[in-house]
């Protein structure tokens, strides 16, 4: 039995769905993440090396897993955060387990391109360690913080394709039951072509979000 249009339009739906809360749990984990690696590392702001050695460690653990397993090792928690191990909602968990420390280790790159002279104009100002970071070092860092989140999203977009192989629901879910399963090759090429033109629009986007930003 070949999909139809409302299957797909259903499919897309819950992948949008999945990216979407997955990307704003991510960020509320990561960027906090990413902005504490930055101020406890060595010669920064409010260097704390336990601190740093504790959230790198907890950072490097995460993204050495890779995520098809990263989906079945946390099943057990996934059931008791959402009561169950399928569906959409449940595909959210390790998702965010997957970005979180992923957006954090961006977050950090791009902060830590910002110029050390803006660092040292604050502090001249006598700015507070938070002050430099939120008035000085994230507007300078932004452009670069947009490409990082670019970059993260299309990474989720391909991680909700592979939660289909738990049943997480999405594209995945509909290229593994029917194109791959069921040897329905029309609908693997609609799945992976609908994926490529989100990811194609997604990234034009970021770039196009970061140059305007650049020339500020």
């Amino acid at each position: 039995m070949l999909v139809n249009s409302e299957q797909i339009t259903q499919a897309l739906i819950e992948t949008l769905q999945m990216v979407a809360f997955s990307l704003l749990f991510s960020a509320v984990l990561g960027v906090p993440l990413g902005i504490a690696l930055v101020v406890t590392r060595k010669g920064h702001l409010l260097e704390n090396a336990p601190v740093f050695n504790v959230f790198n460690s907890v950072i490097n653990i995460f993204r050495s897993v890779p995520f098809i397993i990263l989906l079945v090792a946390i099943i057990p928690l996934t059931r008791l955060i959402v009561g169950t191990s399928i569906g959409t909602a449940a595909a959210v968990v390790p998702l965010v387990f997957y970005a979180g420390p992923y957006i954090a280790r961006l977050v950090e790159n791009s902060l830590l391109e910002v110029d050390p002279g803006v660092i040292e104009a604050a502090e001249a100002m006598g700015a507070t360690p938070w002050q430099i970071v939120f008035k000085f070092i994230l507007p300078e860092a932004m452009s670069s913080l947009i490409l990082a989140f670019t970059i993260a999203t299309v990474g989720l977009i391909g991680a909700s394709a592979m939660a289909g192989a738990i049943g997480g629901g999405g594209l995945g879910d509909l290229a593994i039951t029917y194109g791959y399963q069921r040897f329905d090759t029309q609908t693997m090429f609609i799945t992976v072509g609908i994926l490529i033109v989100m990811v194609q629009g997604l990234q034009s986007l970021g770039n196009i979000s970061a140059k305007k930003i650049r020339r500020r």
